[in-house]
């Protein structure tokens, strides 16, 4: 049988067992294709970093003996459509079979489908061989269970895997240290500098450049610093281990102007493109920790094992699960467009100018940045959940769909209305000062409500609470905040609320 396998630009997985064997009659075909490119504006140190990727894990292939056919986005012979192509490729070399990983992003998922309906060969669909789960493993799992919570999907993880486990108990006796990583960062331990791999990608920005694909943000074509093989995703996992993991936990919800990634790892584009496994992270890790325990406390590896095996594996599960109605929800009916400087970081809001210029310089934010600054901010502003999704989905080099959509959409803009978050993360500028060293250099004032330069977290907070109060009637967890906006008196509401409004309508100066 003459065999045609495709492999997406996200499926970089070496270890896959197509790859066990040499078979002389299996062909793989891996493309660069601005149906790619073009479906919403990448970072181009995202487009830079799957198009380096692909080359090489090409390359690696041809090298251990694979049949390869690529196509460089420039390649005269790139239809740049997918069907096409493969359509194209059946017929020219009269193939008997197609084989293809089941994709991870609905749309291609969908794409493929119909691809297969139009040939006329056999065709398979192969897991990827990734992830800890199936794609219906978690809908299995909720479906008699009245709320999708992560932390009891998360303890089944632990069990069914073996992981930080004792027998049936979990190792020292709990589950979750989530208490013990809420700490702010005062530059009282040293940060290493990050591993850094200065690759010269000029070649390659100028052929995208060439072709026209429009991108966001800025890229040092000339020290390029993100992972694109196995070989340095596997550096950076040792890297993690030696120089960040012992603080992780501790300072994982932290934000601090004076470092970029702080003690995260970096991991998730290498992750997310399959160019290393969740599983040989969690082993790399907790085999460290194992080795090191005199000076790694448990807290700091498991807030890092329950963000891959309980929160990564979770929102995975949730997108297959709610797909595709997930896509339009908007559930609080935010309708309001991104401002401008979503696009420049230009805004005297010193942590969303430090967040968003970070995110357009690296192409990378931590978590709470995404979710506690730009998301809280995004929510309070009521901006419509499709335009955040799209930008979130540009800007960060690990922004595939299956992983980006629920959490932007659904933990960071509660616009599926509670399925993965139990309650909106909003808050005013108090969390943000109690996080992070951001307010102290800002223009505006974190502790005032109604002034000219009063910081405008705080007078959005409560109009936003007053605005959907109707949604979170019967939340429990919004009980207490809903309490306390009754409490305020009408003319400090009335006054809250005019200024919320004013700063809505002049957001663009902010």
């Amino acid at each position: 049988m003459k065999t045609l396998r495709l492999l997406l630009g996200d499926q970089l997985n070496s270890q896959h067992s197509w790859f066990d064997k040499l078979d002389p009659n299996v062909v793989y075909v891996i493309a660069e294709m601005r149906q790619e490119t073009d479906y919403v504006k990448h970072h181009i140190q995202k487009v830079v970093a799957f198009f380096l990727s692909m080359r090489n894990f090409s390359e690696e292939l041809m090298t251990r003996g694979h049949q390869v056919v690529y196509y460089t986005i420039s390649d005269a012979n790139n239809s740049h459509n997918l069907e096409q192509l493969i359509l194209d490729l059946v017929a020219k070399n009269k193939f008997d079979c197609f084989e293809f990983q089941l994709p991870d992003e609905y749309r291609l998922d969908k794409q493929l489908k119909s691809i297969c309906e139009k040939l006329s060969i056999p065709t398979k669909a192969v897991d990827s061989e990734h992830f800890y789960t199936s794609r219906n493993e978690l809908a299995d799992f909720f479906k008699e269970k009245k709320q999708l919570l992560m932390e009891s999907f998360y303890r089944m993880m632990r069990k069914k895997h073996g992981i930080l486990m004792v027998g049936e108990q979990p190792l020292d006796g709990k589950w979750n240290y989530d208490h013990n990583n809420r700490n702010q960062y005062k530059n009282e331990v040293p940060i290493p500098f990050p591993l850094e791999f200065h690759k010269n990608v000029n070649e390659l920005v100028a052929e995208i450049t060439t072709q026209n694909i429009t991108t966001i943000g800025t890229i040092d074509a000339e020290n390029f610093n993100w992972p694109t093989s196995k070989s340095e995703s596997l550096q950076l996992i040792d890297y993690f281990c030696s120089y960040l993991l012992a603080h992780f936990g501790t300072y994982q919800d932290a934000l601090f102007s004076g470092h970029k990634f702080l003690f995260h790892s970096r991991l998730s584009f290498a992750m997310n493109s399959k160019m290393i496994s969740p599983k040989e992270v969690i082993e790399s890790v907790i085999s460290y920790y194992f080795q090191h325990q005199e000076t790694i406390e448990l807290a700091q590896v498991e807030g890092f094992v329950r963000q891959i095996i309980g929160w990564r594996e979770y929102v995975r599960g949730i997108y297959w699960k709610e797909m595709p109605n997930y896509a339009q929800m908007n559930v609080l009916e935010n309708y309001n467009p991104l401002p401008d400087f979503f696009w420049t970081g230009k805004t005297k809001m010193k942590c969303m100018q430090h967040s968003i210029s970070q995110s357009l310089s690296e192409a990378y934010a931590h978590h709470i940045q995404r979710l506690m600054v730009i998301g809280n901010f995004s929510l309070l502003a009521q901006l419509h959940p499709d335009a955040v999704d799209a930008w979130y989905l540009g800007v960060y080099i690990d922004a595939i769909e299956w992983v980006e959509m629920p959490n932007t959409r659904g933990m960071s803009q509660y616009a599926d209305g509670g399925i993965v978050a139990t309650k909106p993360y909003v808050s005013s500028g108090s969390y943000i000062n109690k996080m992070s060293n951001y307010c102290g250099s800002c223009h505006y004032n974190v502790k005032d409500k109604l002034g000219e330069n009063a910081c405008p977290f705080n007078s959005l907070y409560w109009h936003f609470l007053d605005e959907k109060k109707q949604h979170f009637s019967n939340n429990q967890r919004m009980s207490m905040m809903l309490a306390l906006l009754r409490k305020m008196k009408p003319e400090e509401l009335a006054a809250t609320k005019e200024k919320a409004i004013s700063i809505l309508e002049n957001v663009e100066n902010l």
